[in-house]
């Protein structure tokens, strides 16, 4: 966890005061809680205040004007996120408009989180974690990470709306650069396919996230092409009873993204689908409402047409409400 303040000085435009006194940030591994004291211009008009494009989750007044509080994930709200060495910085923006927009907004003030990357990069050299598939040259590995990503889980038991941090990788060893997706996975409660089986759709149409149109899964940034993270929320399933989480997992050039070989969240604020790789490349994802079929492309390296693997992971149990 950690956090980077900017530090403004004393800003004025027009009627709006404010120093950087004003306002106190506090930041997590995957949320921000933002408290903006405001003087009595500002707080008349409390929805023209925002964080990139959210409105305040909570306003107060008060008897020299306001007090707006912010409480968002990091995913949320249009945070832009760049990887460096060490950190996952997400960036966003404070501001008011006094006028809708095109009309530019009269205060700014920048908001910047730095979250330390996990040091689980290679977890797979931990000993009896998770579960391990061989195909050929490859290995596959998949678990649950606890809430700080930094090792496997220390329960199986989930409350419904906490969230599950599912990691997947494949050892490369020698082989070409590789990039891992989870084509498809499904929650169901049986280990195999059976007429008395139930079924939940995670994953479905080659890498879209269904699930977080329902509630707030989504893949996490990668930190190397051979694994990814997905963060599902945990969902109503039959409570109490024991859940088998089964995925197809399959490597792919990771210089040809297509229709088929995605990773795709969707973005509650704009309503659309955003590619996780490259969100430039979104238009791949435009398909996850319907059917994506992939427009045959012939691939960089024509003597590899990538690798699958069915794992299973479980079994989990969601419980109650948190």
């Amino acid at each position: 966890m950690s956090f980077l303040g900017h530090s403004l000085c004393l800003l004025v435009t027009a009627a709006f005061v404010f120093s950087y006194e004003d306002i106190h940030i506090k930041c997590t591994n995957d949320s921000v809680v933002i408290r903006w004291k405001v003087n009595k211009d500002l707080a008349e008009t409390p929805s023209r205040l925002f964080l990139g494009n959210c409105l305040p989750s909570k306003f107060s007044h008060t008897a020299d004007g306001g007090q707006a509080f912010f409480h968002y994930g990091l995913t949320e709200c249009g945070f832009r996120h760049k990887r460096t060495r060490k950190s996952l910085v997400y960036k966003n923006e404070l501001a008011f408009r006094p006028l809708p927009k095109p009309s530019p907004a009269v205060i700014v003030y920048p908001v910047v989180c730095a979250v330390e990357r996990p040091v689980w990069i290679q977890p797979f050299v931990v000993p009896d974690f998770g579960v391990v598939y061989s195909k050929g040259r490859l290995v596959f590995h998949m678990g649950i990470l606890n809430d700080d990503l930094s090792g496997p889980a220390l329960s199986n038991s989930f409350p419904l709306g906490s969230f599950l941090n599912i990691w997947a990788a494949v050892e490369q060893q020698a082989h070409q650069p590789l990039m891992l997706f989870m084509e498809k996975c499904v929650a169901m409660t049986t280990l195999t396919l059976e007429p008395e089986s139930l079924i939940y759709p995670i994953i479905k149409n080659k890498g879209c996230l269904v699930d977080g149109k329902a509630g707030l899964s989504r893949f996490l940034p990668r930190y190397h092409s051979s694994s990814v993270l997905l963060r599902l929320q945990a969902f109503n399933f039959p409570l109490g009873q024991e859940v088998y989480i089964h995925c197809k997992l399959v490597v792919w050039d990771p210089q040809d993204l297509n229709e088929e070989k995605k990773a795709c969240n969707y973005d509650k604020n704009t309503a659309r689908w955003e590619l996780l790789d490259d969100p430039s490349r979104s238009d791949l994802c435009s398909c996850c409402d319907y059917d994506c079929s992939w427009r045959v492309k012939r691939s960089l390296h024509p003597d590899f047409q990538g690798l699958s693997q069915n794992v299973i992971l479980g079994p989990v149990m969601i419980t109650g409400t948190l």
